[in-house]
């Protein structure tokens, strides 16, 4: 099929046998059918578009579901989409993504596609299915700047696009440059991950000030992982895996515990006061709290019974402090919940039925 081909609703509604929480899976289709990471916006603010990625045609498209009407648009047709890539904008009107080694956004109107930026001959992304290799970016709030990680031989460049005029910046090179963010209310400033045994990396948009914000123990082997900026304030949110999720402020440098449980991918609401998380070893569930204290109560909103699969997980430490590790997890797997803007919903991933599909949690 086509990019601009309407797709008939793939909406089944059932209600979860274990919390009773209203479920609504938005794709019907055996085949790998995932939302954006964790920490990027599966939705526009208006909440007219919810965005995925399908491989229904032989290859990953980007997607939307048109809300009022509950059918599937498929905005790319392409051979050398990076399925990670995508970014919607928060306006609604494109959403931005690489392919092979370029930068490009589509208008999801017209579906004109606009090529912003060719990195030439490099690899783009590392070799893998984690972190860098993943090739995620980010848009900034207003939808003016996006930054984009291009792996180009030994070193990875960090390119910041001015969406309006077109200009590239590479702001820094560095060994690896993974999952950035730009901060929710100041796109002046963003994160990145580092390496493991330094993961979290604040920058300014113009490459000034870049530093550690974290300096993580390695007497315990400490596995810091799985990142996001708390809106209203300067302070990340990452997994101490499998210990809780720390909350640091970037500025400061202090530390607090924000949950004792085993959060794989936290991610923080709109407003920064709540959170939602997978689990793992054990999965009991999606979790959803307050921001109050690490013991702020929590109750489980529903079971994705996916297969979250990647064994190295299983672990109570970094397990690449104790030499190189065979990574197999296909993300499409894992349910990387994310709240929707207006805070009603979540919106994860699950392979429960045998092949992976999008799913939308009431809260």
């Amino acid at each position: 099929m086509a990019k601009g081909t309407l797709y008939s609703s793939e909406a089944i509604e059932f209600s979860d046998e274990r919390t009773g929480a209203r479920v609504r899976q938005i794709t019907n289709c055996p085949t790998i059918n995932h939302h954006p990471f964790y920490y990027i916006p599966a939705y526009d603010d208006a909440m007219r578009r919810l965005y995925f990625v399908s491989h229904r045609t032989g290859a990953p498209q980007i997607f939307c579901e048109l809300r009022d009407s509950k059918k599937l648009l498929q905005l790319t047709d392409r051979s050398d989409l990076n399925e990670w890539s995508l970014h919607p904008s928060h306006d609604g009107k494109y959403v931005y993504f690489t392919a092979g080694a370029s930068a490009w956004r589509v208008d999801v109107e017209s579906m004109a596609e606009e090529q912003l930026a060719d990195f030439g001959n490099v690899p783009m992304r590392e070799q893998g299915m984690v972190g860098a290799a993943m090739g995620t970016t980010t848009l900034g709030r207003d939808d003016r700047w996006w930054a984009v990680p291009v792996k180009a031989g030994k070193v990875s460049r960090f390119v910041v696009i001015d969406t309006r005029t077109g200009a590239n910046n590479v702001i820094l090179e560095s060994d690896t440059i993974g999952h950035p963010q730009f901060h929710p209310d100041d796109s002046t400033w963003l994160r990145y991950a580092g390496p493991y045994h330094s993961r979290i990396w604040t920058i300014r948009r113009d490459g000034s000030d870049n530093r550690l914000a974290y300096s993580r123990d390695a007497s315990k082997k400490e596995w810091i992982v799985h990142e996001t900026w708390r809106p209203g304030t300067f302070e990340i949110l990452t997994t101490n895996w499998p210990h809780g999720v720390l909350g640091i402020d970037a500025k400061t440098g202090a530390v607090r515990k924000a949950a004792s449980f085993n959060a794989w991918h936290p991610m923080i609401d709109y407003t920064g006061t709540r959170m939602i998380a997978d689990t793992k070893n054990p999965d009991i569930g999606l979790q959803f709290f307050d921001m109050d204290g690490e013991d702020a109560p929590r109750r489980t909103i529903c079971f994705p019974n996916a297969t979250n699969a990647g064994e190295h997980w299983n672990t109570d430490h970094c397990p690449y402090d104790d030499g190189p590790v065979d990574v197999y997890a296909p993300q499409h797997t894992h349910p990387h919940p994310n709240f929707s803007p207006d805070g009603r919903y979540a919106v994860y991933t699950s392979d429960v039925t045998g092949h992976s599909q999008v799913y939308e949690v009431a809260l």
